[in-house]
């Protein structure tokens, strides 16, 4: 009985140094206190880089307290939480878990490789989904100071597409040169770049590849060497981003259905799961 006795006192002895040096390590660094919960200086110390002692001091005090009040007011709701809400904060609990090892999943295991024979399938089994809201183009503008010399040619040049001569003047002239043959542009983004109003420009493309308007200081000469016009089918590469993105989004979809049978079906036969019925579930 003795023996018991002090092999008891020396459980209980190391299990309350053991708690002491367990609280004596978070104690360690820490500025405040509240309810068990600790806040470090080092957390107050980054909150303060680079401000006056009176900015620190102001700041420190109005975190503390915010801190404070929000341990405090959560401590009190959950001292008076009743079963509905635990169960409301266990399956939020539960749903914030899958969803992050959902997102775990399909940034590292499933394949995100979309084939051109893909996007083109999908492309032209849905001809509908993929119709321009907008007119779209390719090619250059030149912006030039009204009394810049020789406009006449750079519209020349501009017309037959001579890039050596249209860059050599823009060098010297212009205030403003932008080449987008290998990217298009939208009508949205024409309009943000010359003083032109939307049902202008859409109505100018039906019918013209040169486009040109001026303000009292400049001119703005828009050369189309492609384009398609609003209502119209996108081109395939245009469309491919909104394309792939239906295909991935599809294949998560099936990814975690397949993911969640595997877990399901490994559980059944681990008999992980048991059915306590003879009746099929």
């Amino acid at each position: 009985m003795k023996t018991k006795t002090i092999l008891f006192a020396c459980m209980a002895g190391l299990l309350l140094n053991g708690c002491a040096a367990y609280e004596k390590k978070n104690q360690a660094g820490a500025a405040v206190v509240v309810n068990g919960k600790y806040l470090y200086q080092s957390t107050l110390d980054s909150l303060t880089l680079g401000l006056s002692s009176e900015d620190s001091l102001r700041v420190v005090q109005q975190y503390v307290s915010q801190w404070s009040k929000d341990i405090l007011m959560y401590d009190a709701a959950k001292a008076r939480s009743n079963s509905a809400i635990e169960a409301l904060v266990e399956d939020y609990r539960r749903t914030l878990y899958v969803h992050a090892y959902e997102e775990y999943l399909v940034e590292q295991r499933m394949p995100k490789t979309v084939t051109d024979s893909t996007v083109r399938d999908v492309y032209e089994h849905m001809p509908e989904r993929f119709r321009l809201d907008e007119s779209i183009v390719k090619g250059l503008m030149v912006v030039v100071p009204n009394d810049a010399p020789n406009i006449a040619r750079l519209r020349n040049w501009m017309t037959n597409v001579d890039l050596d001569h249209v860059e050599k003047y823009a060098y010297q002239n212009a205030s403003g040169y932008e080449l987008f043959e290998d990217r298009w542009l939208t009508s949205t983004e024409i309009i943000a770049a010359m003083p032109i109003q939307r049902a202008e420009l859409e109505a100018a493309l039906k019918s013209k590849n040169q486009i040109e308007v001026a303000d009292t200081l400049k001119t703005y000469i828009l050369q189309v060497t492609d384009k398609q016009l609003r209502g119209e089918k996108m081109p395939i590469d245009y469309a491919r981003p909104e394309i792939e993105k239906l295909i991935l989004n599809a294949r998560q979809v099936e990814f975690l259905q397949k993911e969640r049978e595997r877990l399901y079906n490994e559980a059944i036969q681990d008999k992980k799961i048991v059915f306590l019925s003879d009746e099929k579930l």
